[in-house]
């Protein structure tokens, strides 16, 4: 029997060996902490440390800590941002060190911690809060619409009121923002970047950004915005017609959206060499130009592939500059050949840049493989599950997350509070941890 023991723990440790050299990278297995949706658990260190057990115990190795909701607010002090000390009638005692504790814990039981910020949004919408409502309403992102330019903040089906990328001002205050944070907790392992995007393809369209549209290509755009695009199709199908800078227009706000990226690396590694430089996007590369953002490696040329690049599209790529990077995969059907079954109504999406089409890519590991295929393996890449998709359904939950492991580094679930609500442990346990057997 002693033998058979040795055989099994064998096997097991064979299994992650394997997994281990699929690219070379670390396996991880990361767990999202959203601010708002845990704000009233998470105020006390109690409460940190028992869930912190459970994770230890399921075999999550790192937590993503989001320290900035869409608000604008922050969850530590700052003499940057106002700090969010209450949330929907709950209120956090200002003395407790929230990130901190978790750092401290976290630490304690093996797992690394990674602050997130959600990045250019600056306002919730759904409460009429935040910056764009207060401090900087001109950082708003204008959105042009059927009906016209909108500002954000009166896009009232958009709970994100986003920001514009291109203007220097919101830049820079979220770069100040990144750095004092890194300079305040020097043990914090890792940063992870949300939020790193344009809203979408209806943004920017301010006077700023046509202005600095136009010294990138060097010429004045004569019919602005007809000449990016102007809308057609019906009221209530409304299509895009490209223009004539149509395509140039893709080009200049992902190169927006890296140049942050590479600029910001560069101020927080030189606070802290150590810090793991992490993003997340979604992982539908085929339409994310959608919101300007160009994520794989500069070796892989989208024009090849798709209409909407141009020759110069893939030097925005930005993979190389991370560290850490994982992408998206918010599909409830997990394998390539499940997605035929879908009938209409299952295959509306929500998440910006997706399309409503029935496509293989449009699946757990569709999607998985393709970020792995335009990253070239450049940056270790962990595919990620929304959980609240899977609701109902442990089992495919527990197969997407085996999926995730297999065809990438390892997995991210957002969010802890799905877990907790639906008090899947033992799923996540099992998803982490268990075979790859019965998920193709």
């Amino acid at each position: 029997m002693r033998h058979w023991h040795l055989l099994i723990i064998f096997l097991i440790a064979f299994q992650f060996t394997c997994e281990a050299k699929k690219t070379g990278h670390k396996t991880q297995n990361l767990l999202w902490f959203d601010a708002t949706a845990n704000f009233a658990r998470f105020s006390n260190a109690d409460s940190i440390k028992k869930y912190l057990d459970k994770c230890a115990t399921a075999g999550v190795t790192d937590a993503v800590i989001d320290v900035r909701p869409i608000t604008g607010e922050v969850l530590f002090d700052s003499k940057i941002a106002p700090r969010m000390n209450e949330w929907q009638g709950v209120t956090r005692d200002p003395k407790f060190d929230f990130l901190g504790c978790f750092i401290k814990e976290g630490h304690k039981r093996k797992i690394r911690i990674h602050a997130s910020m959600n990045n250019f949004v600056g306002g919730h919408n759904f409460f009429d809060r935040g910056m764009v409502y207060t401090t900087h309403p001109e950082w708003q992102s204008i959105n042009y619409t059927p009906e016209g330019m909108v500002p954000i903040t009166q896009l009232k089906k958009k709970y994100s009121a986003m920001l514009n990328p291109a203007n220097p001002e919101v830049r820079s205050h979220l770069t100040s923002l990144w750095k004092e944070l890194v300079s305040k907790y020097p043990k914090l392992d890792g940063v992870m970047l949300d939020r790193g995007r344009f809203d979408g393809i209806q943004a920017d369209f301010s006077p700023l950004s046509r202005e600095v549209f136009e010294n990138y290509i060097g010429e004045k755009v004569v019919r602005f915005p007809e000449d990016i695009y102007e809308w057609g199709g019906s009221k209530e199908k409304p299509e895009i017609k490209e223009g004539k800078h149509f395509k140039k227009w893709l080009e200049w706000r992902a190169t927006v959206i890296t140049n942050f990226f590479v600029d910001l690396k560069k101020e927080l590694k030189g606070i802290n060499p150590k810090i793991v430089y992490g993003d997340y996007t979604g992982a539908w590369y085929s339409s994310y130009y959608d919101v300007g953002v160009n994520w794989a490696s500069k070796t892989y040329d989208p024009a090849a592939e798709y209409s909407w690049a141009t020759p110069e599209y893939k030097n925005t790529g930005y993979a190389e500059v991370l560290d850490l990077f994982t992408v998206g995969c918010y599909f409830t059907e997990v394998s390539r050949k499940e997605v035929e079954k879908l009938n209409e109504s299952k295959i509306l999406r929500t998440e910006a840049g997706m399309r409503a089409t029935k496509d293989p890519e449009n699946t757990v590991e569709g999607s998985a493989e393709l970020a792995m295929k335009v990253t070239k393996g450049v940056v270790p890449l962990y595919g990620g599950l929304y959980v609240d998709q899977y609701k109902g359904d442990p089992n495919q939950f527990v197969r997407a997350m085996k999926m995730c492991r297999k065809k990438t580094d390892g997995v991210m679930i957002f969010d802890v509070v799905h877990i907790i609500n639906n008090g899947w442990w033992k799923e996540l346990e099992e998803g982490i941890k268990g075979s790859f057997q019965s998920i193709d």
